[in-house]
């Protein structure tokens, strides 16, 4: 029987095909139809994705956070050890490397990007550009830029010549920090220029000091570093004169600002990343009169306090890099540390967790030795560099 409503000579061969095997009498899915239900699927996997991904960095994160809290407790059994005159013991470190992720991978969200749920935008690093605006703002103060780089590094090695600090100590620190050919302003992240390299963090210069040790270092030594200055000033007429009483007085503002909270690295770190005026103290490292005191004040402040806690020996210049790298207290704890121990404790001792998972040399080498060794094969290399022979000739 013929369907109605269908004339003669007017049903396709497809259709009859259809018709005569009985298919015709089911209707196919529509193209939108099946568009949905794929777009659907797509939906459902990525959920169900999703979801595995969660509970496993859920899981991880507890794990490294139990790591890291033990961490935290070892550190303070061996800093109440060091008061009382006890010995620090293998079992005083935590001796497992930190847990790492293994769980699935964050699946790839379908949804076209003007449907996906925005993420809080990580704030941009501050570079250079960003520390000369504030110094000009907020304390009135343009440094004063080296006539050439060796002329900075003349002047950096006049003053750590002068406050002890040895060649080997200031080269090979220079060598490792900015690759063995880094400038006066150089920036972490910037050391080797290519297209498209970003800042990684604050740090500048020889020593590549960050802006919290910036604002720490005028906070302790502001005064002493106005004593140096007015020295020079003592040289000078005219305008030169002029021009270094003007830097004399922004140094002043300076360390009044840094004054204005306890002085403490956590209150520094506040005022360094999230006022005008802690982007503007940072900038004094690029000046060429003051640049030079910060470099070489960071590094004595290590000497000293080695000294202070009874080494007397002279520091390496690798195991002055360890307390530079990881703060004096850590540091210090490294280098005091007897060469069996080295060889068994985790490099994790001796970080916070977000300083130990942006630094690729102390997760590579894993344990103390290794790290050590790490340091004097790259000050090694990079010594032989022109940057580094350069600074090593301002000693002759």
């Amino acid at each position: 029987m013929r369907p109605k409503n269908l004339r003669p000579g007017f049903l396709p061969k497809s259709s009859a095909l259809l018709l005569t095997t009985g298919l015709l009498l089911a209707p196919a899915p529509s193209l939108a139809q099946g568009a949905s239900s794929g777009t659907t699927a797509i939906a459902d996997d990525y959920r169900a994705k999703a979801a595995q991904f969660a509970l496993a960095r859920r899981g991880f994160e507890e794990q490294a956070a139990a790591y890291w809290k033990s961490i935290g407790e070892k550190r303070q059994i061996r800093n109440a050890k060091r008061r009382s005159n006890e010995p620090i013991q293998l079992h005083d470190y935590v001796l497992t490397q930190p847990p790492v992720y293994a769980g699935p991978p964050r699946p790839v969200d379908p949804a076209p990007p003007d449907e996906k749920p925005t993420e809080p935008r990580k704030p941009d690093i501050p570079v250079v550009a960003d520390f000369l605006a504030a110094a000009a703002e907020q304390f009135r103060f343009v440094p004063q830029p080296p006539d050439s780089e060796i002329a900075f590094k003349q002047a950096y090695v006049k003053v750590a010549a002068a406050a002890g600090l040895t060649r080997d100590q200031v080269v090979r620190i220079y060598a490792f920090e900015t690759g063995g050919n880094g400038t006066y302003d150089v920036q972490a992240g910037l050391t080797h220029p290519k297209p498209g390299a970003k800042a990684i963090s604050p740090a500048i210069g020889y020593n590549q000091l960050l802006s919290t040790n910036s604002v720490g270092l005028m906070a302790d030594h502001g005064d002493q570093f106005i004593k140096a200055l007015r020295r020079k000033a003592g040289e000078l007429t005219g305008e030169p004169k002029q021009a270094m009483e003007r830097k004399i007085e922004a140094v002043r503002r300076m360390a009044a600002f840094s004054r204005t909270v306890p002085n403490a690295w956590s209150e520094h770190d506040k005022l360094a990343k999230t006022t005008p005026g802690g982007l503007g103290i940072h900038a004094a490292i690029l000046d060429r009169d003051i640049g030079p005191l910060l470099q070489t004040q960071k590094l004595l402040n290590s000497v000293l306090f080695a000294r202070r806690r009874g080494l007397q020996e002279p520091l390496t210049a690798a195991e002055l890099e360890l307390m530079n790298l990881t703060g004096d207290g850590n540091g210090f704890d490294m280098v005091t540390m007897p060469a069996e121990l080295r060889q068994q404790v985790p490099t994790a001792n001796f970080f916070q967790q977000s300083g130990y998972e942006r630094n690729p040399i102390a997760r590579r080498t894993g344990i103390v030795a290794a790290l050590v060794a790490a340091i004097d094969a790259k000050m090694d290399q990079a010594s032989k560099l022109p940057g580094a022979k350069d600074l090593a000739a301002a000693f002759e």
